[in-house]
């Protein structure tokens, strides 16, 4: 465990509603550290922005909160007002499917599942809330994929090694922007096998205020219950429930 880290970040409690601003001194009497390493240490967090300096002198320094924390405090309530929003519409949908529902967001490089409701069924998938997957494998992953920029497509897939999970094959990167396009195209995603040998996964968008697609709903099950009437049951169902969380998050 880095005890640096752990030092730097503690200082960020220091600050409160009722005490805004600090100086160097303040904060290292507060935090009972040296002044130079309690300048190192705000240093750091200078550089990534989650400190700025208001105002230094010969003797003394002041900081405040950035806007990074406000940056990923933005993202952590976004994410649980769409957890919040999509739960019981994702409840209903497993219900009257019998399969697995997932939600799904795009975390930085990776996408990360954030919600999950279980099937009844005896036999259940290995996936859990937390749980991140390459943004080129499987229908949930790549069904947000497929709605980034070209240029955020291309920074991921640049530093991707682009191979199968259950194989060592390597993705044909030109069918995968392909795949991209009939995704778009088409409106949801599917996959068959990409992440768990015989499973397939149907994805659909969901999209926030601006129109944005902010996450993949994505139902997931033994690919022999996605087959004939139960398949169009299926992408119906899913499809209908991904525009009544998107009509919820304010999409018109």
């Amino acid at each position: 465990m880095n005890q640096s880290v752990i030092k730097a970040l503690k200082l960020l409690d220091l600050f409160t509603e009722d005490t805004q601003e600090l100086t160097l001194k303040e904060i290292s009497n507060r935090a009972n550290i040296p002044k130079p390493t309690a300048y190192r240490l705000l240093s750091s967090l200078e550089a990534s922005n989650f400190l700025y300096k208001t105002k230094e002198t010969e003797h003394d320094s002041r900081y405040r909160l950035g806007l990074k924390l406000l940056e990923l405090g933005k993202l952590v309530s976004d994410n649980l007002e769409i957890r919040g929003v999509a739960l019981p519409f994702m409840q209903q949908l497993s219900q009257d499917i019998n399969e697995v529902v997932h939600l799904v967001i795009v975390n930085h490089n990776q996408a990360t599942y954030i919600e999950k409701v279980e099937s009844s069924r005896a036999l259940r998938l290995y996936t859990r809330i937390g749980k991140n997957s390459p943004l080129y494998i499987g229908s949930g992953p790549k069904m947000l994929l497929a709605y980034l920029t070209e240029m955020r497509q291309a920074e991921i897939l640049d530093e991707s090694e682009l191979t199968s999970l259950n194989t060592d094959k390597v993705i044909d990167r030109k069918e995968l922007m392909r795949e991209l396009d009939r995704i778009r195209r088409d409106g949801y995603a599917y996959s068959i096998g990409e992440q768990d040998a015989d499973t397939t996964g149907i994805s659909y968008p969901i999209y926030d205020i601006h129109g944005q697609v902010i996450a993949a709903l994505t139902v997931s099950g033994f690919s022999k219950h996605f087959e004939g009437d139960n398949l169009q049951l299926i992408k119906g169902k899913t499809k209908q429930t991904a525009k009544l969380i998107s009509e919820q998050l304010g999409y018109r």
